[in-house]
């Protein structure tokens, strides 16, 4: 699966990674602290993801 951290635009490629959830996990994210989009939709925790996607990992701030 490819991977773009944003707003770094760094380019990973994970393996073995079944869900939105492993996936946070691997990035050491909570799911607060990310959007994470397929094809221009954003995607839940529970969300599986297959081998072949690209998704976008999109961090998000609150400098409240």
């Amino acid at each position: 699966m490819k991977v773009i951290v944003e707003p770094e635009n760094h380019i990973l490629e994970l393996f073995k990674i079944k869900s939105v959830k492993a996936l946070l996990n691997r990035l050491q994210l909570y799911p607060f602290q990310a959007l994470v989009i397929r094809d221009n939709q954003l995607l839940t925790p529970d969300e599986k993801l297959f081998p072949n996607d690209t998704v976008i990992i999109r961090k998000v701030v609150s400098r409240g």
